[in-house]
């Protein structure tokens, strides 16, 4: 463990900037099993940040607290400034979420599904026509929007799930394995999309995923996480400065009985 001692910290906000996401001795237990154990972190404002670890390590528990839909044990989830436990409609307008698997109406286009996801948070509808068009030819899919998303391959409509979460004007967009049964060039346009977008729009990213190669290169810092504890917290650019591969690491905590 000592090898891995600077690349360590514990609740400290690794972007610098303003605080958006602050997780206070977070712990998620059903009866005897504890799915997250008393996790501190902070994320800065526009930082890209990645959750990683195996299925089960409690990535996904934390997100549903993050989001507000479901209830911490013990601990808090402050988001933007709100308690996300205390007033979770606030905290749904502050974050987009993009889930695995992305849920369309396939007899709509995708400028139909935006604008109807528009409809439901209000917006009027000749913005949300706009606003629509405008997203979709930012995620790559101008081409598109008259297509019936019934007909879309798997990348288009994560694209199309991208345009979704961003049609709100989130600050923060929670990406949940979102690479998942996309090939290998889809995966390479979509993660240099996300950093694209985080750039512009000075957006916080939560990019949660088991996917070492892909979190390295899109994430400015990373949390590993392992049977509902987060283990590590490692900035990548002061990794790169040591000549060493998030593999490294991983393979300590994961590989070697490191835990």
């Amino acid at each position: 463990m000592l090898l891995l001692e600077a690349f360590i910290f514990c609740s400290v906000n690794m972007g610098g900037g303003e605080e958006v996401i602050v997780l206070t001795d977070l712990t998620k237990k059903y009866g005897s099993f504890t799915a997250v154990d008393h996790i501190c972190l902070s994320v800065g404002k526009g930082e890209i940040f990645g959750l990683l670890g195996p299925n089960g390590a409690g990535k996904s528990t934390t997100i549903l607290m993050m989001l507000g839909l479901t209830e911490p044990t013990s601990g808090s989830v402050s988001i933007c400034g709100i308690d996300a436990t205390k007033r979770p409609i606030e905290v749904k307008r502050k974050i987009g979420y993009l889930p695995e698997d992305v849920g369309f109406y396939d007899d709509m286009t995708g400028v139909e599904n935006l604008v109807y996801t528009a409809a439901l948070n209000g917006m009027m509808p000749e913005r949300a026509q706009a606003k629509a068009k405008e997203l979709m030819a930012r995620v790559g899919l101008g081409e598109q929007m008259q297509k019936k998303t019934g007909k879309y391959s798997r990348g288009m409509r994560q694209r199309l799930g991208l345009a979704d979460v961003l049609i709100k004007d989130p600050e923060i967009i929670i990406l949940d394995e979102p690479t998942s049964g996309i090939d290998p060039a889809g995966v390479q346009e979509f993660i240099s999309l996300i950093k694209q977008l985080s750039r512009e729009e000075k957006l916080t990213v939560l990019f949660s995923s088991h996917n070492l190669d892909q979190v390295q290169k899109v994430c400015d810092n990373v949390g590993l996480f392992n049977r509902g504890k987060l283990v590590a917290l490692i900035n990548l650019s002061e990794l790169e400065k040591e000549h060493r591969e998030l593999t490294d690491i991983y393979n300590q905590y994961f590989m070697e009985g490191g835990l």
